[in-house]
């Protein structure tokens, strides 16, 4: 199989794809056209369907397994596909696991880490309620691992949201050895907590889409819920640190205008907001950059990241 990484320009391909989304756009001069996303588990990949009315154009839908003869070009810094053929693909064609992206990283390993600062959490009411979540939750934990972080921006694979959330308790526990005003237990727990909202904002993969709770509440404000339930089934535990910790995970975007219920008003707050501005930044520019392949000049204007993109030269 021809995986869309090793993909390079000029080549012709046929293959077996994971249709990941179906639109119908039009050209400037109003001719319809077909726009996919095609997925395997190393990226995804835009592609066109120029003539929807030939006859190598068969019926098929988004999260079909599709069977596809296209060229490989360059757009804009980035490989696409102008597919000449396309039809669902028959059972035996392909292996689902080929086309689930998945962390280059060990989830195993990574989740012993996790773990780790679980019990680095010397506060007793963080601690109890870090581990009815990773510890005493056997489905939750199974959830967490296999769930992404973001449908498509950053950390969308198979290990994503554990990646993520690693990442970000991290560099908060650095910023907490960095900056001794930091209440370490605070932030750690907030850092574990910040996202875990996602795994119901977000359908798992291969959809990863949102759900109507993801559309109408967002990840941010059901974190927060999930977050006061376990707190809710903790005896005693002080009402002022739970308002600190629920604070910390509303205002994680920083800005109102980023999503956040409400902006950091504590100094946690403030650190959990830059570290995961920072994690989830550079997980996207490192994503674009790999999704450039061989290219070593411009790789074109990123929309999440608001300016065009190059890599460092050697």
């Amino acid at each position: 199989m021809r995986y869309i990484d090793t993909l390079k320009e000029g080549m012709r391909i046929s293959e077996v794809y994971l249709c990941k989304s179906r639109q119908i756009a039009q050209t400037k001069a109003g001719k319809d056209y077909g726009n996919l996303v095609l997925q395997d588990k190393t990226g995804t990949i835009d592609s066109k369907i120029w003539d929807l009315n030939s006859p190598g154009i068969g019926s098929f839908d988004a999260m079909d397994y599709v069977y596809v003869d296209a060229d490989v070009t360059m757009f804009q810094g980035n490989h696409q596909l102008n597919i000449r053929r396309i039809r669902r693909a028959d059972e035996g064609e392909y292996s689902p696991q080929d086309y689930l992206p998945v962390s280059a990283k060990d989830i195993d390993s990574m989740y012993d880490q996790l773990l780790e600062f679980v019990r680095s959490i010397r506060n007793p009411y963080l601690n109890r309620l870090a581990a009815s979540f990773f510890v005493d939750d056997a489905e939750f934990a199974r959830a967490f691992r296999f769930h992404s972080a973001a449908k498509s921006v950053h950390h969308g694979f198979v290990g994503g949201l554990l990646e993520h959330t690693l990442s970000v308790v991290g560099i908060c526990s650095y910023l907490a050895n960095h900056y001794p005003e930091l209440n370490r237990d605070l932030l750690i727990s907030a850092a574990m907590f910040h996202d875990i909202g996602k795994m119901k904002e977000l359908s798992a993969l291969p959809e990863n889409d949102y759900t109507d709770d993801g559309q109408l509440l967002g990840h941010i404000v059901i974190g927060a819920e999930m977050v006061n339930d376990h707190i809710r089934e903790i005896a005693g535990f002080p009402k002022k640190l739970r308002t600190e910790l629920l604070h910390c995970i509303l205002a994680h975007h920083g800005e109102l205008e980023f999503g956040s219920p409400k902006k950091p008003a504590l100094l946690e707050a403030l650190a959990l907001s830059f570290a995961d501005n920072m994690d989830a930044k550079l997980e996207t520019m490192i994503e674009a950059i790999r999704s450039g392949g061989d290219n070593a000049g411009w790789l074109g204007y990123n929309r999440f990241l608001e300016t065009n993109l190059r890599r460092t030269s050697e």
